[in-house]
């Protein structure tokens, strides 16, 4: 009864003072024309004796134009700023509070005392009953911080016990799941953090509770909660565009220092906008080759290669759907187009119990849902291409759909050239995504998505490449109870690439070559309390392989047919990961995978002579295997580990250890992937490849977390990693095993980074110094190479440093420059030449003795915004940018040409000048 009495006392005493504000001398006038927002801001102060308080970067670009004639001041300002999408508060101290988006709630509701109120609309400002067990309840309004959530039935309530909350968190505007956020209470100190679906499930004790809810790009939040019982709570957060001081990013920090998982990058829309783009794209390839420990082997390369790993070895992920060619125009473009994209993780070590088929990594790209609220959409042109998507409610708050396409026209540019050769020449791609949403209830929700990709490259009228991706995804969600839910996948995937070539009639021909997977899997979380977390689930994938066809094009072609079996196979795979958190300084992880994969017939398998090296020479003939017949067997399991210690609130150390299993190989004896690269399932011949990985890191944040640090040491293992002979034919090869052989793989490495994460500069520091080695040893000489010595990979590069800055001038004006330096990639070089029959050879120096030169690129973009007026027709900006701003010539390739008897050497580069672009990018 006293507080309440306080409270009343409190109120009425601060209305005339608020008033006394109001009414006495604040009466304004004054003719704007195009004024700044700070000298407009400035007269107003002088005229009303008033001080505005505002953020500098939220009104640079704001012109005001207006005439005011002894108007009110709330009146006039009310005026003035609603174009804008600002508001105001003027408090007792005559001070005029300035916010961009929102309106600063400074009065109590109506009835706040009268309890008989409790259940009107959170959307007046009332108090909220929610007193039905399990009912979902969604609170709309982000800025209503001191209403009262009740959650759970009355009569359930016991002291001092622990209840289940559980709920989706999403962005106000859009509807889209907020993957990340973390939502906590300090007293005790109990958090948890949503996952891909924006899902949380935590336990805490009833009775009255402070929520707090934080996610990087959006505002910081409280939520006044009465937690009965168990229930379930959707929350939305309202994106902070501008906030008025620098955010200090707790919900980073926890998954910096807090977080279980080692090796992993998360990255967002906007971190991907702010690297500058190649020819006008946002590539998150390039993206993630910023980050220490990803690499390629250079310029217009297909694929990344992940900790000393080669690029088959890293599973590529839209949406739960693998995809086998992650590139476009033989890796000048990412095949993932950004306007679609949410959120991607790397993982690079530490890799959770779900994932297996790859040794390497796993670099999981997450689409957006779609709007379930309003149609919006977005694109952007280029010199060279051009980007749409479109998203919006099928029905609204229920069910939303996003569209997405991308295409080239560089095909309309070259025939433009005043050259036969290139205007002959077609280099072309384009790229197709849908997806749907629809939650059938607060229980269930589908999700079904699809792309399609197609290249088309070809020079001068001669052999044209095409290839295409295909994937297909669908996706139920069932929320059993608070503490359990299951999603149950079905995936297609597809890759296909046709070779054909006419300019000879006589060798014309046509080739072509598929993989698809079609892949089911159910995986389960169950949250049997807050401080541990149980995934478990069941996958199976068969494998289809077309290893390749070459046909006659023509009548007049002499091309024999040939066409190789067909092979399939299945892979299967139960698991089981468990997370659990001693204490808030100590967590473990432990996760158990066991995979097990079946080479299938038909098929005839090619036998070899015992005690004797696998050559044609030594074929002794065929065994034969009847359809689905198992042909080979390989299974075991894999052991994940983790653990986590934090030594203070800034640091952490983390220890990981992971093994995986890999039945799928890319076969290639080019330093990049290319289009005609070929998949090859394992079989009597080709073992599965068995990484093992043990990784420690040490993880601080400074400036009050502003600024984030850790250094990551790793070692690695791999069996049965796979190199060609010399002179190897991979491309349509029956006897492929005569051709490639396994061997030992090490790589061994140290990364640093360095990122700031708020104020106008913004970015990341990395450094990586790594080994990646193999060796192929054998009882024949005619399958060693090296001498069974260790020999670094073809995508071995030691050193390698990259800078991303980003500086914010203004709202409306920034500037961001990424530098990339690294070692030059091996190479086999031509040591000495001899004659032999009369004739002259070379001798070669050791497998990948020397290297090409080092790579270094400095880019550059300006990226100017429009005004930020909201009620426009669309929202644009403009990107300029300069690729290879100093124009150094990089050698991608050094290769020998033998010419009137002498052999000389030639540097390949890629981009040898600086490339500029602009690109035109808007939203509406």
């Amino acid at each position: 009864m006293r507080n309440l009495l306080l409270y009343i006392s409190i109120a009425f005493l601060s209305l005339p003072v608020a008033s006394q504000a109001r009414e006495e001398g604040l009466i304004v006038s004054g003719k704007y024309e195009n004024t700044p927002f700070a000298v407009f801001a400035k007269d107003i102060e002088q005229q009303a004796d008033v001080v505005f308080m505002y953020h500098p970067l939220m009104v640079d670009s704001i012109m005001v134009t207006a005439i005011v004639n002894n108007e009110p001041l709330d009146r006039a300002l009310a005026r003035i700023f609603k174009p804008y999408h600002l508001h105001f508060y003027i408090n007792s101290n005559k001070q005029v509070i300035v916010t961009e988006g929102y309106e600063i709630q400074a009065r109590l509701p109506i009835n706040f005392f009268d309890r008989s109120h409790m259940a009107m609309s959170p959307v007046e400002g009332e108090v909220v009953d929610f007193l039905q067990a399990e009912e979902k309840k969604v609170i709309l309004q982000n800025t209503l911080e001191n209403t009262l959530i009740e959650v759970g039935s009355k009569s359930k309530i016991i002291d001092g016990q622990f209840v289940n909350l559980a709920g989706h968190i999403r962005d106000s505007k859009t509807g889209e799941p907020l993957i990340g956020a973390m939502m906590y209470i300090d007293n005790p100190r109990i958090g948890v953090a949503t996952d891909q679906f924006g899902y949380y499930s935590i336990n805490l004790p009833q009775g009255r509770l402070s929520l707090l809810l934080k996610c990087i790009g959006y505002k910081d939040t409280k939520r006044p909660l009465m937690l009965y019982s168990q229930g379930k709570l959707d929350l939305e957060m309202i994106e902070d565009v501008i906030p008025l001081k620098e955010v200090i990013i707790e919900s980073e920090k926890d998954v910096n220092i807090a977080g279980m998982q080692m090796g992993v990058e998360r990255l967002d829309a906007q971190s991907m906008k702010k690297v500058p783009p190649v020819l006008g794209e946002v590539d998150v390839l390039r993206v993630a080759l910023t980050l220490p420990g990803v690499q390629s082997v250079g310029e217009g390369a297909n694929g990344i290669n992940v900790r000393g790993g080669n690029a088959d070895q890293n599973l590529m992920l839209l949406n739960d759907a693998t995809v086998y060619n992650p590139t476009h125009l033989f890796g000048f473009f990412s095949a993932f187009n950004p306007d679609v994209i949410k959120s991607v993780e790397l993982h690079k070590g530490g890799i959770p119990a779900e994932f297996g088929g790859r040794i390497s990594s796993v670099f999981e790209v997450q689409t957006k849902e779609g709007n379930n609220k309003n149609f919006v959409g977005s694109g952007g042109i280029s010199p060279v291409t051009a980007r749409l998507a479109f998203e919006g409610p099928i029905v609204k708050n229920k069910a939303s759909y996003i569209v997405g396409g991308r295409s080239t026209y560089s095909d309309w540019i070259l025939n433009r050239i005043p050259n036969d050769a290139i205007n002959n020449s077609t280099a072309s791609f384009y790229d197709l995504y849908a997806r749907i949403s629809y939650d059938i209830n607060e229980k269930n929700t589908l999700y079904a998505s699809g792309y399609y990709s197609h290249d088309k490259f070809g020079f001068n009228s001669d052999t044209i490449y095409s290839y295409t991706n295909q994937n297909v995804s669908l996706q139920w969600k069932h929320i059993f109870n608070n503490k359990l839910y299951g999603v149950f996948t079905g995936v297609y995937s597809g890759y296909t690439y046709h070779v054909k070539s006419e300019k000879n009639e006589v060798n014309a021909f046509d080739m072509d070559y598929a993989i698809k997977n079609i892949n089911g899997k159910i995986d389960f979380s169950y949250f049997p309390n807050s401080r541990h977390k149980v995934d478990f689930g069941i996958s199976s994938i068969y494998y289809g392989l077309e290893p390749g066809s070459m046909l006659p094009a023509g009548i007049n072609s002499l091309i024999l047919p040939k066409i190789l079996e067909n092979e399939q196979g299945l892979e299967s795979a139960i698991y089981l990961g468990d997370k659990y958190d001693f204490s808030p300084r100590f967590s473990v992880y432990i996760g158990l995978r066991y995979s097990i994969y079946n080479y299938l017939g038909p098929k005839s398998v090619n036998q070899y002579a015992e005690n004797a090296p696998i050559t044609e020479a030594t074929q002794t003939g065929e065994k034969n295997y009847s359809k689905n017949q198992v042909i080979e067997t390989y299974h075991g399991p894999e052991l994940r580990l983790s653990a986590r210690y934090s030594l203070n609130d800034d640091t952490s150390l983390k220890l990981s250890y992971n093994k995986m299993r890999q039945y799928i190989h890319m076969l290639s004896n080019t330093t990049s992937i290319s289009p005609t690269d070929t998949w090859k399932l394992s079989d009597s011949y080709f073992k599965p490849q068995i990484g093992d990985q043990v990784s420690l890191g040490l993880y601080r944040n400074f400036k009050n977390n502003t600024i984030e640090g850790s250094v990551e040491a790793y070692y690695k293992t791999i069996a049965n990693l796979l190199d060609f002979k010399s002179g190897a034919q991979l491309v349509l090869n029956e006897q492929l095993e005569t051709d490639i052989i396994g061997g030992q793989g090490n790589a061994y490495g140290v990364e640093f980074l360095l990122r700031k994460k708020t104020g106008k500069l913004n970015g990341w520091l990395s450094y990586t110094y790594s080994k990646s080695l193999i060796r192929i040893e054998s009882d024949f000489a005619d399958e060693e190479i090296n001498n069974g010595a260790y020999y670094p990979t073809n995508y071995d590069k030691p050193h390698a440093v990259n800078l991303l800055a980003n500086w914010k001038f203004s709202r409306r004006l920034s500037v961001s420059t990424v530098m990339s330096y690294s070692s030059g990639r091996p190479i086999t070089y031509p040591i000495a030449k001899y004659n032999y029959n009369g004739t002259e050879r070379l001798h070669y120096s050791e497998r990948n003795q020397y290297r090409i030169p080092d790579y270094f690129r400095l880019d550059l973009s300006l990226n100017i915004e429009g005004n930020h007026k909201v009620k426009k027709l669309n929202h644009s900006s403009w990107t300029l940018a300069v690729y290879n701003l100093t124009g150094r010539d990089n050698a991608y390739s050094v290769y020998f040409v033998s010419q009137n008897g002498k052999v000389k050497g030639y540097q390949l580069s890629i981009f040898a000048e600086a490339i500029p672009t602009i690109t035109y990018n808007f939203r509406f």
